[in-house]
């Protein structure tokens, strides 16, 4: 999950990632990840805005404009556009309850070892949180 004991001392190391996830409105979109998502405060660029990136933890996802929205579950079946992994999914899935999120599936635990459970945004995109229980 994230390269701790790599092969890859001594070369240069990836230090983050983000998801990009496009969206048909970027404002309604920071707003949901903001508030019923817990996502910090994004920065919007462009006018009208079409990019903006907000964190969480130190996670980040990119939320570009876009025409031409489709949620990776409508290409593969139970596919997430976006998934995090947690160390406390109980609390996590109690704190998006209370905010609003739209819940997509409800906490569980999966045969993979994970407690998991997802939401969707506004734009119908999956994303995944799951803690390892193993």
């Amino acid at each position: 999950m994230n390269g701790e004991g790599s092969e890859s001392e001594g070369r240069p190391k990836l230090v983050g990632s983000a998801a990009v996830i496009l969206v048909r409105d970027v404002v309604l979109a920071e707003a949901y990840y903001r508030e019923k998502l817990g996502f910090d405060p994004g920065q919007l660029y462009g006018e009208p805005p079409h990019f903006c990136i907000q964190r969480r933890d130190g996670y980040s996802v990119m939320l570009a404009a876009s025409q031409h929205v489709t949620p990776h579950w409508q290409v593969v079946p139970n596919t997430w556009t976006a998934y995090f992994w947690v160390d406390d999914a109980r609390a996590l899935y109690q704190e998006m309850i209370d905010r609003g999120a739209i819940i997509d599936y409800t906490l569980g635990l999966k045969p993979y070892g994970v407690l998991e459970f997802g939401v969707q945004d506004l734009d119908g995109h999956d994303i995944g949180f799951g803690q390892v229980v193993r």
